[in-house]
């Protein structure tokens, strides 16, 4: 072979060699791998900094809106629920990112929602089309109590024998009685019944086991002094006068006896802490109207059967068998956690002025059995001079004197933190009368949507109202 043959020869076996070796050669495969991984590496670097940053701002702000709800559902504190939870935002700096409050109050529970929403910039996450991400928290709480303490006020004064008033306050409270008090709810709900006219009358279990200046076993009514209207508590301390037992019908033109002042008959006395639907609704048919109003008298022993001075009473009662033994130690204290109290107190009028015989002529037993005997009005009428009648009474309450002392009994009440429901029932509502019979329950009320004006048959529906939240009991056992 010739030297320019075998040159050319051994030049294509170097190029092909050549050739080969560089078809094998990884060195820079394995350089732009590398740049490949690392810009990965980098990219999904970015995108988990994102989804910290999205956690992080997360857990703030679940931070803040849980601590909102608890502290807003609490059953204790006394401002509005939704304006605590915007206040917590607001000192957080996130008052922008709350998007929902829902608040949902219950006679004995309060749940909140809360629902928040942050928006997050996302320098990463932008390439692949993603600018923000919704950064949100959302959170509930709920506070409830097990048992509840009811006073049950009612109006029997004499204004209620107009039209259908009396047949509809039975119906109305007999639903009321049949919604709260069914099997689910037993022993967790007691029901003090008060019924209510120019007096309340105690009844002997209850006057039996206090201190009193008994003058008479005709009725048995407690006369409290004006500041006694200024506390919640029944004050067992101290002595007090039995209330007299006379009848004054103003027009004088017959000798009845049948509406004394303070109430006489069995059925219009306090039913303290039952729990037996038949009792409290049979009782409930038996009222009929008497004479004045008094609702003041009424609110205040419907706060005295919830305040824990009445425990003494009650137990006494417990070990007599003449209260269920399941309300050993009711009245629960005011920080019972457990324990919600309320008063529903209903009136159909205002109220009015109220007599008591002056003390030389109601002193002896012989008098007290005369003015059983005789209406004081009639009496003055046909045996007494016209000169000398006013010397006979004297006036202990009027109209205002009686809203002032309603309202002492209503504010020491709330104080207290007893729930009250007010229902006037075919009240007066005088805008211009600050005193009238709707204003003064108004403001007895816990707050104005505890208050409810009604007429006819709609009292049955504003006592299914506060039935139906008392009921949400059921859903805790």
């Amino acid at each position: 072979m010739s030297p320019a043959l075998l040159t050319m020869k051994t030049l294509r076996n170097a190029t092909a060699l050549q050739a080969r070796r560089f078809a094998r050669e990884e060195d820079g495969i394995m350089t732009v791998w590398v740049l490949f991984v690392v810009l990965m590496m980098v990219m999904v670097g970015g995108i988990q900094l994102d989804f910290m940053r999205h956690e992080l701002e997360r857990s703030k702000l679940q931070a803040v809106s849980d601590r909102a709800v608890l502290a807003a559902s609490d059953l204790d504190q006394t401002l509005d629920p939704e304006d605590v939870v915007k206040d917590y935002f607001a000192k957080s700096g996130m008052t922008e990112y709350l998007s929902n409050v829902t608040v949902n109050d219950g006679l004995n529970f309060r749940t909140v929602t809360v629902d928040a929403t942050k928006p997050l910039d996302t320098p990463y996450l932008r390439k692949f089309g993603f600018d923000t991400l919704d950064v949100p928290a959302h959170s509930q709480a709920e506070e409830r109590v097990a048992n509840v303490e009811i006073s049950l006020v009612l109006d029997i004064s004499g204004s209620m024998a107009q039209g259908s008033r009396i047949s509809n306050m039975r119906d109305a409270a007999k639903v009321f009685i049949d919604t709260v008090l069914r099997d689910e709810t037993e022993d967790l709900i007691s029901i003090s019944l008060v019924p209510y006219s120019e007096h309340v009358n105690a009844g002997p279990l209850i006057t039996d086991r206090m201190k009193m200046y008994t003058k008479h076993n005709y009725s048995h009514c407690v006369e409290f002094d004006d500041n006694e209207f200024k506390s919640a508590a029944l004050d067992l301390t101290k002595w007090h006068d039995q209330a007299q037992h006379f009848q004054w019908s103003y027009n004088g033109r017959n000798n009845d006896r049948s509406e004394t002042v303070c109430p006489r008959y069995s059925y219009e006395r306090i039913q303290p802490l039952s729990q037996s639907n038949r009792a409290l609704k049979n009782q409930i048919d038996d009222l009929r109207p008497r004479v004045g109003t008094s609702i003041f008298m009424g609110m205040k022993w419907g706060a005295a059967m919830l305040d824990p001075s009445f425990r003494p009473i009650n137990d006494s009662l417990v070990a007599a068998r003449e209260i269920d033994r399941e309300f050993k130690g009711r009245p629960a204290d005011y920080d019972d956690a457990e324990t919600l109290k309320t008063v529903i107190l209903m009136t159909d009028g205002e109220n009015t002025t109220s007599h008591r015989i002056v003390n030389r002529h109601y002193n002896s037993s012989s008098e007290y059995v005369h003015w059983d005997r005789y209406n004081l009005n009639w009496y003055l009428q046909n045996y007494v001079s016209y000169w000398d009648r006013s010397d006979f009474y004297w006036r202990k309450y009027d109209h205002s004197l009686g809203n002032r002392l309603l309202d002492d009994i209503c504010t020491a009440a709330k104080a207290k933190r007893i729930v009250i429901w007010t229902i006037g029932f075919e009240v007066n509502d005088n805008p211009y009368d600050n005193n009238d019979g709707a204003d003064v329950m108004r403001k007895c009320a816990s707050s104005p949507s505890h208050f409810f004006k009604v007429e006819g048959v709609e009292l049955s529906e504003a006592f299914k109202a506060i039935a139906r939240q008392i009921n949400q009991l059921r859903l805790i056992q």
